[in-house]
């Protein structure tokens, strides 16, 4: 009697699952769960939506049980989690393939265009040296920042003089480099009156590099930047 029962269970949990079927009228038949249903139409649940049909349209139905029709959905559920991961993981693959950026050699400087907050271009001079991304006065206008407010911290820069002066440090939204970007990042602001100490609109430092494997490709006039 065990042995039966056993085989009873296997049996039913191979049984394939039945959804709900619309036979059409021109040949063709389509599977899914029925949602919806009224004199007219018919509202199909299928993996990736709901199809309306007229009812004109459909032959004949053949409905699912509601055990199957349970059973389906879970599935479903089950494939739209594993097809949302394969797709992170996609994603995150793209990531981290290295990107080229267009770069101009002006007067010995490597200069690269940015995308701040989404809204405001700047050309920055590469600079390794610089601990942060510094953005001159005229640049933070543009952005709206206020470096006038009491809350925004002040950072210490050393510029190419050797002189000291002291710069706000602001968090943008963002920083992109045509197809790299990094959010929540540090950057600082030069004093107005300073901001004649950095060439166009400030320096493409550290806190956005040290995010990247990067190498410059003198020969392409291309920076190379591979995510870590």
């Amino acid at each position: 009697m065990r042995i039966v029962f056993t085989l009873l269970i296997l049996f039913s949990c191979a049984s394939p699952l039945f959804a709900d079927t619309l036979y059409l009228k021109n040949g063709r038949n389509i599977d899914g769960l029925i949602k919806d249903e009224d004199a007219d139409n018919i509202d199909l649940e299928v993996s990736f939506g709901t199809v309306k049909f007229s009812k004109t349209q459909i032959e004949r139905i053949e409905r699912s049980s509601d055990v199957e029709a349970a059973a389906i959905k879970q599935r479903w559920v089950v494939k739209k989690a594993e097809a949302q991961e394969r797709a992170r993981e996609i994603e995150e693959i793209k990531e981290h393939e290295p990107k080229q950026v267009s770069m101009d050699k002006t007067s010995g400087h490597v200069i690269v265009e940015a995308l701040l907050n989404n809204k405001v271009k700047a050309s920055l001079i590469l600079d390794t040296g610089s601990s942060f991304i510094v953005l001159s006065s005229n640049i933070a206008k543009q952005l709206e920042i206020d470096v006038n407010d009491k809350a925004t911290k002040n950072v210490q820069l050393v510029l190419a003089d050797g002189r000291k002066v002291e710069a706000k440090y602001v968090i943008l939204d963002s920083v992109r480099v045509q197809e790299s970007e990094i959010e929540k990042i540090g950057v600082a602001i030069l004093p107005e009156k300073e901001s004649d100490a950095v060439s166009k609109d400030g320096l493409l430092g550290m806190s956005f590099l040290k995010n990247f494997n990067f190498k410059i490709d003198q020969k392409n006039s291309k920076l190379i930047l591979e995510k870590l």
